[in-house]
């Protein structure tokens, strides 16, 4: 009897991996979303304009859409906000964390933890804040995963809800949302903080409409 206890967990992940390897070969079901283009340039009083993603940092990022754009207003620092969406990641093309990438431009991180986004019609959204040095001047940072209405900071559970949504929903499609904005010198981390969740109030009750729930 107790070897047949002992068994019980190894029969469980055989099944579990049999399922998932079935998910694996059926095609996945997939929603339709606004495209990207159509993402407002104008958010309030601030204004975006496009930019260019370099052909390195596409093929690293692997196929997906992605908007790059600057947001400015009259009397604000920037904003830089980046929405990348892959509709599968199945075949090892997982969605990359800033952790890694913004370090690997030069930033250095001496804050970081997570915060609570109110969302204009909506439950909070849990993201990541860092604020980040290179030199003299300094970044805030906000960013968090999206997919089939859930958001979540952590990246481990980003992978949890990969595979667990792979199984039952036989959907591994997922975003990533950054907004980033300069900390100028003659104002606080707090300052920066609260532009950078303003800007993220304003596009989050669409956003739905890009990342399909």
């Amino acid at each position: 009897m107790g070897s047949w206890l002992r068994l019980l967990p190894v029969l469980g992940l055989l099944a579990c991996t049999g399922i998932f390897l079935n998910a694996r070969n059926r095609p996945e079901r997939l929603r339709p979303h606004s495209p990207f283009s159509s993402f407002p340039l104008e958010l309030g009083e601030w204004q975006g304009r496009d930019m260019g993603i370099p052909p390195e940092f596409l093929a690293v990022l692997g196929p997906g859409e992605f908007l790059s754009r600057i947001y400015q207003s009259p009397q604000d620092p920037y904003i830089d906000y980046f929405l990348a969406y892959f509709p599968s990641q199945r075949t090892g093309d997982t969605i990359h964390s800033p952790k890694n990438c913004l370090p690997g431009a030069g930033w250095a991180p001496i804050e970081s933890g997570r915060m609570r986004l109110e969302r204009p019609g909506g439950p909070p959204i849990n993201a990541n804040r860092y604020v980040l040095e290179k030199g003299d001047n300094h970044l805030l940072a906000l960013y968090w995963y999206q997919s089939h209405g859930r958001a979540v900071a952590s990246e481990y559970w980003a992978k949890y809800y990969l595979v667990t949504d792979a199984i039952r929903m036989n959907r591994t499609d997922g975003a990533l949302i950054r907004v980033v904005t300069p900390i100028a010198r003659e104002e606080t981390v707090t300052t920066a903080e609260a532009r950078a969740v303003s800007f993220s109030q304003k596009f989050l009750p669409i956003l739905d409409q890009y990342v399909p729930n």
